[in-house]
């Protein structure tokens, strides 16, 4: 015999106060990134700053749930992954389509992002599995392993810096390599540095 068929809606009302702070992180992520390829097609660099700016509300609403989730006690798997794949948007391929966006579009350049991205999403997934693990025991998890993926803001700092002082496109801080033929910027290395953090062995203790 056939379950029956749920509700419409019906996973919306499993939904927790913090899973709705989860939900506009990912909105603001998701703006971010409209946000910068408005910028790539008018060149009005306000788009710029406000694709930067989502992502420090992105933050925000970061910081807000996990706040909200021990404050009402109430957490669940479900709002264990909401909160990955908003990171993933928000911290992950926001902050990379900025970078893209202030000019950093070199072959080289993409390969960095391309391993910035996958090194976040490694690192979230990591998370999850340790989190699990550890919450299913009598053990307190005192730390995770690299370093968290939301501490991508502040190279999104650093590029709308970069853009305030008009250091964007061809002015990019650092300027550009030529390397076999394919374009580097020296800037995009930062990514590559924070990749490599969030899926090291650094231990971060948990606040």
């Amino acid at each position: 015999m056939a379950a029956p068929a749920k509700k419409p809606f019906a996973m919306i009302r499993e939904f927790h106060l913090a899973d709705w702070f989860t939900l506009g992180n990912a909105a603001c992520g998701t703006c971010a990134i409209f946000a910068i390829m408005r910028y790539l097609t008018s060149a009005d660099v306000v788009y710029l700053y406000l694709a930067c700016g989502l992502v420090v509300a992105a933050l925000v609403f970061d910081v807000l749930d996990g706040r909200i989730a021990r404050w009402r006690q109430k957490s669940s798997a479900l709002g264990r992954e909401l909160d990955s794949l908003a990171d993933v948007i928000s911290f992950g391929v926001a902050p990379a389509a900025i970078a893209y966006g202030c000019g950093m579009r070199g072959l080289y350049d993409l390969v960095i992002l391309t391993y910035f991205v996958v090194c976040g999403v490694s690192r979230l997934a990591r998370y999850n599995i340790t989190a699990e693990f550890l919450s299913g025991g009598s053990a307190k998890v005192t730390h995770f392993e690299g370093t968290p993926i939301p501490t991508s803001v502040v190279l999104v700092l650093l590029l709308a810096s970069a853009s305030a002082s008009g250091a964007v496109g061809p002015g990019l801080w650092g300027g550009e390599l030529s390397l076999a033929g394919f374009t580097l910027h020296p800037m995009a290395l930062l990514f590559g540095v924070s990749g490599s953090l969030m899926i090291s062995r650094l231990r971060i203790p948990k606040l």
